[in-house]
């Protein structure tokens, strides 16, 4: 049986380096950063189980972010001996637990609001500053098994963007993350039962470029309290004014710093 292997987008020609979107998204989100890195580099964005041209994950409830790893074997084959990573939100999940697996071969990340919850939730019990993406999933859930993805996708959104967000989408777009909700559970599971412990993330000696939105929920903060004093090449850049979404609302901020970054650490 032929494993199951991703929908890739690829540009450039050079030095690999790997984008990885969020979660209600699609790899269609880094086309302005492939743009940007394609005269010097090889640029492969892949979509991740269930989202874009991918195929699905066979249960709408439990995924690890390991299955993730795997489903992106071919990309990283494809990539040579070394790449860059780089990762939004449950992307930068990913990109967290493809490094561990693989040390040797990656040669930089740049990741903004890695959503690994466990790690929080492992460290201190609730409260602990994560409340808020387990309300948002819960009501997301709930409308989920009412039987309204619309619905779901206003507690999911809303919750990373700001109240009225998902309204304000275009209708496209709407339609689109309402249909990605169906993932929602899954999402969860693997973001908050993921079982690397977290002082295993101190083995991470390659150069880190850490970015936040000052004004994103208070669940990725709390996770960036405890993973950034644990990397030890670390970079911090928090962005003033900016949320959660703002590699695909802000990207030439994002974009540029990324590229700023690659230059430096890994050209």
């Amino acid at each position: 049986m032929t494993a199951p292997a991703p929908h890739v987008r690829a540009s450039g020609a050079g030095p690999a380096v790997i984008c990885l979107h969020a979660n209600a998204s699609s790899s269609a989100q880094w086309r302005s950063l492939m743009d940007l890195l394609s005269a010097d580099h090889r640029v492969l964005a892949p979509d991740l189980y269930g989202a874009g041209r991918s195929p699905d994950w066979p249960s709408d409830r439990r995924i690890a972010l390991r299955d993730e790893v795997d489903f992106l074997a071919p990309v990283f084959d494809e990539s040579g001996e070394s790449f860059v990573l780089v990762g939004h939100s449950y992307g930068a999940a990913v990109a967290l637990v493809a490094a561990l697996a693989m040390p040797e071969r990656v040669r930089a990340l740049a990741i903004y609001e890695p959503t690994l919850f466990a790690v929080v939730d492992a460290l201190q019990p609730r409260p602990n500053g994560s409340e808020g993406i387990h309300a948002a999933v819960a009501a997301s859930v709930a409308a989920l098994d009412g039987g309204d993805l619309h619905e779901a996708a206003r507690h999911f959104i809303d919750y990373w963007m700001g109240d009225g967000s998902f309204a304000a989408m275009p209708e496209p777009r709407r339609q689109a993350v309402a249909e990605s909700m169906r993932n929602v559970r899954r999402w969860a599971h693997a973001l908050t039962t993921e079982p690397t412990p977290l002082e295993a993330f101190a083995a991470l000696d390659m150069p880190v470029l850490y970015m936040l939105g000052a004004s994103s929920p208070a669940s990725v903060h709390a996770v960036a309290n405890v993973l950034i004093p644990r990397l030890p090449k670390v970079e911090v850049v928090e962005f003033a004014g900016l949320g959660h979404m703002a590699p695909v609302t802000h990207p030439d901020q994002i974009n540029a710093e990324i590229v700023r970054f690659i230059a430096d650490v890994a050209p």
